[in-house]
């Protein structure tokens, strides 16, 4: 006996990889919606081996359907998922709009899966900011052995994190490059993405920091130990699929690089590639397409007391996004639901 699933916003690029996923790790599904905005209903996509037509969002009954992967972002998430959620089905939400809430868990089933009990009071559960979720996997072992205190990182972000029209903007403006008589209209950043990189996503706020480097912040907090104090410079960078960051740890407890690398090693959801050679770490085009957070880099820090830096390198639309929704639906199911 298995799941009766729904996957909202399948048309996206985190909806539709949500669908492979699910398909790939062969989650015990009895049936599968794909639901979509009304413009574009009856949209063909893949599920394994099958193709699926999406509904109507608008239209759709959740009754009896036991998890919701939404996809839809804050606005469209604000309407539906309180619908999906009184109707008794679990709402697994990738926007921003339920992350903070402290009645909803914020999950990354590598840190804390423990927190999915706390699903109960909205039927919700929150999936974090793509940037936070793979830092986070790779901070929590080492939280775990020499407590952090501070972390300063750096994001190299591509663009696929902005969505299809970014991808096709960078596409066009690269292609214009090389052909000048090309015409390209810019749409979604502020300034050319190709040949370029821009230190500026999403809005700004007072202090003078963007809501993307304060959603590490405050996510962070939520996932790992609010007692870390977090700093963050997020860059859109131009590259089609994979996160990048530079990490720099302080601890209160001296770890050495060594057996922070082992540490890391045997962590779950972690790939070390770490040789100190040509071509002996990872760069987010060869993170394309696999489940793991890769680390590479690994070295002390000895301008501070107790330092590491590291490479931290992911596929976004994987473990950013909707792998880490697949992984939070297997721990409901494992440690709630207890079906299929």
């Amino acid at each position: 006996m298995g799941y009766r699933v729904v996957v909202a916003g399948a048309t996206g690029n985190v909806g539709r990889e949500m669908l492979n996923i699910l398909a790939e790790r062969q989650f015990p599904v009895d049936e599968i919606a794909a639901l979509a905005s009304r413009r574009s209903i009856g949209t063909e996509v893949s599920f394994g081996d099958t193709t699926l037509k999406t509904k109507d969002i608008e239209q759709f009954d959740f009754t009896g359907w036991d998890i919701a992967l939404f996809a839809i972002g804050s606005d469209a998430t604000k309407v539906y998922a309180p619908i999906a959620a009184k109707a008794g089905c679990v709402v697994i939400d990738n926007s921003s709009l339920y992350r903070y809430d402290p009645d909803v868990p914020l999950i990354v089933p590598e840190c804390n899966a423990e927190a999915i009990h706390g699903y109960a009071k909205k039927n919700i559960i929150a999936n974090p900011n793509c940037s936070t979720a793979q830092m986070v996997v790779a901070l929590k072992p080492l939280h775990d052995r020499a407590r952090i205190k501070r972390v300063v990182v750096s994001t190299y972000q591509s663009v696929s994190g902005s969505g299809k029209e970014a991808i096709d903007e960078l596409w066009d403006q690269t292609k214009a490059v090389y052909n000048p008589t090309a015409e390209y209209e810019r749409k979604v950043y502020t300034k050319d993405i190709a040949f370029n990189v821009i230190p500026h996503i999403d809005v700004f706020m007072e202090d003078g920091s963007t809501k993307e480097e304060w959603k590490m912040v405050a996510e962070t907090k939520k996932i790992v130990d609010p007692a870390i104090k977090v700093t963050a410079t997020c860059v859109r960078v131009p590259v089609f699929v994979g996160h990048s960051e530079s990490i720099n740890i302080e601890f209160e407890d001296f770890l050495d690089e060594d057996e922070a690398r082992d540490i890391l090693r045997e962590a779950p959801g972690i790939m070390v590639i770490d040789k100190r050679e040509d071509g002996g770490y990872v760069t987010p085009k060869e993170c394309v397409g696999d489940f793991a957070t890769f680390i590479s880099r690994i070295r002390q820090d000895n301008t501070v007391e107790n330092g590491l830096n590291l490479w931290c390198v992911s596929d976004n639309l994987r473990k950013g996004a909707a792998l880490n929704a697949v992984q939070i639906a297997e721990t409901l199911g494992r440690e709630v639901l207890k079906k299929g």
